[in-house]
């Protein structure tokens, strides 16, 4: 444990290592934050479950639309620096909110408007900042850096939506000042992070079709990575119940914003325990079981949150449905990053990237749609099942990746 432990700490030695969590952090933290804040908003202005679907939907249609031209974008320009200006854009996003809620905000379309400059500025920060942190740490240290770096992801998941729901008793304008404060220190940051940021190649491709469907074609070619990406979207889209959390606090559970923010808290507390386990002790065998027995307890775990009455149920459920879906994310982002040679890294961040963002924002949307049709408790369970269902049928499509052993080498060039 010892031995571990000083390992875990050679990481955070390297000074550009800690600018990058730090400003990821910040920036994860101001997000958190901030999607508490619109989502009781938006419920308490319209009332509607669909609207908390678009939401999602907002963001996703410019995020799957700029996704591509993004991961090209990352393999030829600063990654460091398209991370910074993404975060200043989200800054200029929570100051816009800020404004409108100033000036009272009535109206759930100008809430969409910026909630699509936002999916705009993740389609570029995802590609460049999943692609940072393999240059940033020597390769025997690569495991416990992603392991560090999810870790933190999920303390800012922990900590914000506690502090969104706490902060929005005193008024949504608090809340967006705090944000957009989070999200200038993070660009300060995520400035300063020098030299490894810089693509590999020196040499930059033009921008055409072919250049812009390398990625897919990569990710296309490796049924490991693609099993790993889609069944993470396949899962989350359809047994995520994140978007429904506002429906649940106000209607079900009855706990009010400060309830939203702590149940929104739930998944982060799990995710960051079982972060910090995988930073000391990193999964090394049977890698393939453990990623679908992640995505399995996730599914299972939705299902007891959509069962529950009880707020403390939900709220362990919540716990347990953070930590399985960190296993399976921690084992994607290894198995994607380690297979990837860095002069397409990008690229292939950004397909990645389309995935995650799919089964987030259209699994909001799905949610949504779902809500109104059923109601928010049948359609949480329908997902929790569905998420089984597709476990199943993907050890039948991937078996390769259902019995992978061992993590690929790092490729290099």
């Amino acid at each position: 444990m010892t031995s571990l432990s000083a390992q875990t700490q050679s990481v955070l030695r390297h000074p550009n290592v800690l600018r990058f969590i730090g400003g990821r952090f910040l920036a994860s933290l101001g997000a958190q934050i901030q999607v508490v804040a619109v989502g009781w908003q938006m419920y308490d202005i319209t009332g509607d479950p669909l609207d908390l679907g678009l939401i999602g939907l907002s963001q996703f249609i410019p995020f799957v639309t700029l996704i591509l031209p993004a991961g090209h974008a990352a393999d030829n320009y600063n990654r460091a620096r398209i991370v910074t200006t993404c975060y200043l854009t989200s800054s200029m996003c929570a100051l816009a909110l800020l404004i409108m809620t100033l000036r009272g905000l009535l109206s759930a379309w100008p809430i969409f408007l910026i909630m699509m400059a936002l999916g705009a500025s993740r389609a570029f920060s995802m590609p460049a900042s999943q692609s940072v942190l393999p240059n940033l740490v020597p390769a025997d240290a690569f495991r416990r850096a992603v392991a560090l770096n999810s870790s933190s992801q999920q303390v800012a998941t922990i900590i914000g939506p506690a502090v969104g729901g706490v902060l929005y008793l005193a008024g949504p304008s608090v809340v967006y000042a705090t944000v957009m404060t989070l999200a200038l220190t993070a660009a300060l940051l995520m400035f300063q992070v020098r030299g490894a940021s810089q693509p590999v190649s020196t040499t930059r491709e033009p921008l055409s079709l072919e250049t812009l469907l390398s990625g897919l074609k990569f990710v296309r070619s490796r049924p490991v990575v693609l099993g790993a990406i889609s069944l993470d979207l396949f899962a989350v889209m359809l047994g995520g119940a994140t978007a429904l959390m506002p429906m649940f606090a106000s209607d079900i559970l009855h706990v009010g914003p400060t309830g939203l923010g702590l149940l929104r808290t739930a998944p982060g507390i799990g995710a960051a325990a079982c972060g910090l386990v995988l930073a000391l002790s990193p999964i090394s065998r049977h890698v393939g079981s453990w990623m679908f027995g992640g995505v399995a307890m996730f599914g299972v775990a939705t299902i007891v949150f959509g069962l529950s009455t009880s707020f403390y149920v939900s709220m362990a459920a919540l716990v347990v449905l953070g930590a399985a879906d960190m296993v399976s994310v921690y084992v994607r982002h290894l198995l994607v990053q380690l297979d990837t040679p860095d002069y397409i890294r990008g690229r292939v961040s950004a397909v990645s990237s389309v995935f995650i963002g799919a089964s987030n924002e259209l699994g909001d949307f799905e949610s949504g749609v779902m809500a109104r049709w059923w109601g928010a408790v049948r359609a949480v369970l329908i997902g929790g099942v569905a998420t089984l269902v597709v476990t199943g049928l993907w050890t039948r499509l991937f078996p390769v990746l259902w019995k992978m052993q061992e993590f690929p080498q790092q490729q290099k060039k």
